[in-house]
């Protein structure tokens, strides 16, 4: 059954109504590669802001594993994939950010496809913090001690062909041939997402993309 559309505005409430563990609120928007998920949080985020409720988006893809490590460990060709991302330091800045007053982030330049330190700010003035990532809802080593952490838990569905669409336009976008697009989407960005359905735990609410 595919489950119902929700405005932003109705996502909004359910993150107002949610109990929190913690000084802020943390709300995990996860999902496969390409189903949404920035998009949604920066809206949801926004759409916060401006209702009095200052909200602030983490991104998982700040916490990539450098390239010439993932070349060491011959992981190039996996990148996204669970093992190439530092999960034990992620875990542990979202321990941080439910109380810290200053919590500093790493982002992830897509462009030019590197993890920058220190590149986010999550101040004292932040009452919401939005995480979306692939990987934030996984039963998996390490992945899965984060359920415990979200106030709420977001998943995005979107069917596999969508996805296989939205992932050869991001690689076109970022200059591969269509071949080459084809084979990354299908060799690597559609296996993650086979792995974030497959090792899935609940999320409190299913959201249609």
């Amino acid at each position: 059954m595919k489950p119902p559309a929700l405005t932003i505005a109705e996502l909004a409430e359910h993150v107002r109504a949610a109990p929190r563990k913690g000084t802020r609120r943390l709300v995990a928007v996860g999902g496969a590669p390409a189903s949404g998920k920035s998009t949604l949080a920066e809206a949801l985020a926004d759409h916060l802001t401006n209702d009095g409720c200052p909200a602030k988006v983490v991104p998982m893809d700040g916490f990539h594993l450098h390239n010439q490590i993932l070349v060491e460990r011959d992981l190039l060709n996996r990148k996204g994939a669970p093992q190439t991302f530092d999960a034990q330091g992620f875990l542990h800045l979202i321990t941080r950010l439910h109380d810290e007053p200053e919590v500093f982030f790493p982002l992830f330049d897509r462009d030019r496809d590197i993890a920058i330190a220190g590149a986010g700010l999550v101040d004292q003035d932040c009452n919401t913090v939005i995480v979306e990532g692939n990987y934030l809802l996984q039963d998996l080593p390490i992945w899965r001690d984060l359920r415990a952490h979200w106030d709420l838990a977001l998943c995005l569905e979107v069917e596999e062909q969508v996805l296989h669409d939205r992932l050869v336009a991001r690689w076109l976008k970022h200059g591969l041939s269509p071949k080459q697009a084809e084979v990354r989407a299908a060799e690597n960005d559609l296996k993650n997402a086979q792995l974030v359905r497959q090792f899935q735990l609940p999320a409190d609410i299913i959201v249609a993309s």
